[in-house]
């Protein structure tokens, strides 16, 4: 093997983060953008609710209804889709404009949002966040969203649905909330393996 064919090459990653509602996904998030990994972190659009304390630009854009379906119309989203009532979509340009700098860039998607970004981008690497346990997720439920019993089964059978999903994805890492820096350190050790890579992935969007 010639060295011009060896992987000295500074492609940037699209990492995107998935999971089962309530998994940790945003603490996730969080925790890595406080140990200071040099990632470029793409906020979702929503058209939610901010919860108590949530402050628009900080772990999600917060829309209008209007807005977004203006956006829709307009091409602006690598994908979008309507979860549990509310819109949610990864904004288009952002992306783009992050890989063109050669940034690492990671977004943060429902399963559904994986798969389709899965179809556009298959160089993409996914990471599928899966709680320690049933029991586990279902307490973090509890104590997130204060879900009426109907509430908690339906989000309890999406997720199980979406676990049967892991196939798509291209590494699974456990994660204990109360051990976070766990698994931002193993969500690390796979970028620097992706980095090690004899044939990198080249992300054209």
């Amino acid at each position: 093997m010639t060295s011009d064919k060896l992987n000295t090459s500074t492609y940037p990653l699209f990492i995107v983060i998935s999971g089962p509602s309530g998994v940790g996904k945003d603490a996730t998030l969080d925790s890595m953008k406080k140990a200071g990994f040099p990632f470029c972190y793409v906020l979702t659009a929503t058209t939610r609710p901010k919860r108590q304390g949530e402050k628009d630009g900080v772990a999600y854009r917060f829309l209008s209804e209007d807005k977004f379906r203006q956006l829709i119309e307009a091409n602006q989203f690598l994908e979008w889709a309507k979860v549990y009532g509310n819109y949610y979509g990864v904004p288009k340009q952002e992306v783009k404009e992050a890989l063109k700098q050669g940034l690492d860039t990671i977004v943060k998607v429902d399963i559904q949002g994986a798969t389709t970004i899965k179809k556009i981008l298959p160089d993409a690497v996914l990471i599928f966040l899966m709680p320690p346990s049933i029991d586990e997720l279902v307490n973090r439920l509890k104590q997130r969203y204060g879900l009426s019993s109907d509430e908690l089964d339906l989000r309890l059978s999406k997720a199980q649905e979406e676990i049967e999903s892991l196939l798509i994805f291209d590494y699974v890492v456990i994660n204990h909330t109360d051990d976070l820096s766990l698994t931002v350190n193993q969500i690390n050790t796979i970028v620097a393996a992706e980095k090690c890579r004899l044939k990198p992935r080249v992300v054209k969007l």
